[in-house]
């Protein structure tokens, strides 16, 4: 890699030509400047950025020795939590306060939704979620398991009819469900009309209205023959495409061609979990796309079939409110982005000392950069605020620290205070028992906390990886600290002032081809107090935004916040087994899903750089997985070795079985090499017994230190 000296720094060529010639083009920056005052910046922050990590290996090297002393005896509740207090682990809690974030989209604020997250480095991807705002509930509900191929609705092949039919008929009853006609049904309308403000529809001999008018919220083309409805409820929209020519309205009585559904509100455009950038290659590309993004330039030369195209991002929805004014409507997902946190750094830039620099440093600087340039169009953010998730931080002098990185970057690049928004993301747990102190330290830039159950559920296992052997990975879900966890996060969340202010978050949906399941299930994010909840696709989108239709989340958040607050004593109860006594064939199934779990994401990362996609699991039901997911399996795998539930030399032969396996399931990649017969060669494979080998000593139980260390040696051989 080639170095150009600024200063104290050694900066990537390729990411100081990035900088000067795409980043600061059109601001009004000077790149000698700012390079000098980004490098104060570093330097002044660096050495902040170690200290607080080393205050992390400091108080699990304390916690270890304490959960190894107590351990034979039983860990005491109100013993433990004392002395987590006593090392500083569980800090006071102080006033009750309310955040001051001001300068809140909607999107955040309140309008409750599905989010999407997506690898930034793709940019098909990111134009998919950015343009998953609005999505076809027809194309939702014919594509997915939501309807069942029974009774000749199967979906293979061309247009199935039968199919078709029932895909309109479900889509009628949502419209029944959430917006009904008064004593009457959408199956029966046939035609539309809008008089005197009022949505009109024909029914049999006469016509009828909506039994909430206030749901009419326009419409598209002439009063007398709209080309579009438009609908609301709970501040989400429904588009009624009217085409009595389209290929379904031409049949369809009211001749509906499609119902529009709002879906993806807000989408978090990942530089982090989800994307595998080791080097200063890899950054760029992350950079660029989120400044095409942010320009709302970027575009991407598609092919289907024997017909190319461009996909580029889409423009606002436009019609006419009932009082007869031009309306426009968001085309696009609300656009945060997920910055790496305190702990890696990147040889994209080295310090005067010749160490790496902090990678969550960088990140923010060059982020807020190119979303600078959407204050000249406010095609994302229509408050000129920027939106920065920022993950795995442990407590609140972490925040606290991401804040003043913040300010750092604002004053340099001449913003306003707080222009820059943080999301906490409540997945480690001194964050979890310390949340309301985390939220006081960002009250005036804090617009998102969530719950993230995989690497909430690694660090917890690694924080306390002396107490004993953990239960089954299976029954983490049902264990008393995940209930209380995620009750808690609503609870502080609520209590702190987020309602109609800030976005209280839940997890990822992970089984994208497993539709109906998700409709069954994830309606329950929503009835938690979940503003926006994590979705695995554009699709996925469109159909867990009914669930939102269903559910007023800010009524529901008046309901919760009467309830008793959830017990820090649950959350602090540790998931051990208490006398495991599991068969041999329960260690091993537990074993081969763990390890076939891991290599089948491990194997993408390392030698394709592919941080994201649909890995099929044991069963070969795809999930959509990221680095979360190697955590919380190999932090499993290293404690049952650690505590002798079962053997390295087992593990290993687990390793390679599964190995035989994950190759079989990438058979038809033609860009696929194979792991087994070629352990001694394949980094992939390598990387994925370190993982489990080496989890002990990886801080908090991160894969990421193995995942670069590994990428950067396959990305030399190649």
């Amino acid at each position: 890699m080639t170095y150009i000296s600024f200063g104290s720094l050694s900066i990537a060529e390729n990411l100081f030509n990035f900088v000067n010639d795409a980043l600061l083009a059109e601001l009004d920056i000077q790149s000698d400047r700012f390079w000098t005052d980004f490098e104060a910046a570093v330097n002044d922050l660096a050495p902040k950025n170690r200290h607080l990590l080393q205050k992390r290996e400091e108080l699990q090297s304390k916690l270890d020795k304490w959960l190894e002393e107590h351990k034979s005896t039983g860990i005491e509740s109100e013993q433990y939590t004392e002395y987590l207090r006593e090392i500083g682990y569980l800090m006071p809690e102080g006033e009750n306060f309310q955040i001051e974030t001001s300068n809140v989209d909607s999107e955040i604020a309140t309008i409750a939704g599905p989010q999407l997250v997506v690898p930034v480095m793709n940019a098909r991807y990111a134009l998919n979620a950015a343009n998953a705002r609005w999505g076809s509930l027809y194309d939702a509900l014919y594509g997915t398991d939501v309807i069942p191929e029974d009774a000749g609705a199967e979906k293979s092949g061309a247009y199935n009819p039968v199919r078709g039919q029932k895909v309109i008929s479900y889509a009628r009853e949502v419209l029944d469900t959430h917006s009904p006609l008064s004593n009457s049904s959408w199956e029966d309308a046939f035609g539309f009309a809008i008089i005197d403000g009022t949505l009109s529809i024909s029914i049999g001999e006469g016509s009828t209205s909506l039994s909430d008018s206030t749901q009419f919220a326009g419409y598209r083309g002439s009063p007398d023959n709209p080309s579009a409805i438009f609908l609301v409820k709970n501040n989400l929209h429904i588009e009624i495409v009217i085409d009595p020519n389209g290929m379904i309205g031409k049949s369809d009585r009211a001749g509906i061609n499609d119902v529009i559904v709002e879906s993806a509100i807000s989408t978090i455009m990942d530089c982090e979990d989800s994307v595998a950038a080791v080097d200063a290659e890899d950054k760029v590309l992350a950079y660029r796309n989120w400044l095409g993004l942010m320009r709302g330039d970027l575009s991407v030369e598609m092919k289907k079939g024997d017909r190319t195209f461009t996909r580029q991002l889409n423009s606002d929805k436009e019609f006419i409110s009932p009082d007869g004014n031009p309306v426009s409507l968001h085309g696009r997902s609300l656009m945060l982005v997920r910055n790496v946190g305190h702990l890696m750094t990147n040889p994209a830039i080295l310090l005067g000392d010749g160490s790496e620099i902090p990678e969550g440093i960088m990140d923010s600087f060059m982020t807020v950069l190119g979303a600078m340039y959407d204050f000249k169009t406010n095609g994302n953010s229509r408050t000129n605020s920027i939106y920065i998730v920022k993950p795995k931080m442990h407590g609140p002098e972490e925040v606290a620290f991401a804040c003043e990185i913040f300010d750092k970057v604002e004053a340099i690049l001449n913003l306003p205070a707080n222009t820059a928004k943080i999301g906490i993301m409540d997945e480690e747990r001194r964050t979890t028992v310390n949340l309301k102190e985390c939220i006081r330290a960002a009250k005036s830039r804090v617009a998102f906390i969530n719950t993230g159950f995989l690497d909430r559920t690694g660090d917890e296992i690694h924080t306390s990886m002396n107490a004993g052997a953990m239960i089954r990975k299976a029954d983490m879900k049902q264990a008393a600290w995940i209930g209380a966890y995620e009750n808690w996060n609503v609870d502080v969340g609520l209590a702190c002032g987020f309602s109609g202010k800030a976005q209280i978050g839940k997890g990822m949906w992970a089984m994208p081809d497993l539709m109906n399941e998700m409709m069954k299930q994830k309606i329950g994010h929503p009835n938690a107090g979940a503003n926006c909840a994590w979705v695995p696709s554009p699709t996925a989108a469109t159909l867990h935004a009914l669930h939102y239709h269903h559910v007023n989340v800010f009524e529901k958040h008046a309901e919760i916040a009467k309830r008793p607050h959830a017990d820090l004593a649950d959350i602090l109860t540790i998931p051990t087994a208490e006398r495991p006594n599991w068969s041999d064939s329960d260690i091993q199934q537990e074993l081969e899903n763990n390890a076939q779990g891991i290599l089948g994401y491990v194997v993408r990362w390392i030698d394709q750089g592919v941080g994201c996609s649909k890995v099929p699991d044991i069963h070969n039901v795809g999930l959509m997985e990221d680095r979360a997911t190697l955590r919380i399996s190999s932090q499993h795998m290293a404690n049952w070795i650690h505590h002798k539930i079962c053997s390295k030399e087992q593990v290993m032969q687990v390793m390679k079985k599964m190995a035989a396996v994950v190759d079989g399931q990438n058979k038809e990649d033609p860009l696929y090499e194979p792991m087994d017969h070629n352990f001694d060669t394949s980094i992939a494979f390598k990387a994925a017994c370190d993982l489990v080998f080496e989890g002990l000593s990886q801080p908090s139980g991160y894969t990421e230190p193995i995942l670069h260390r590994r990428r950067l040696e396959k990305k030399a051989s190649l």
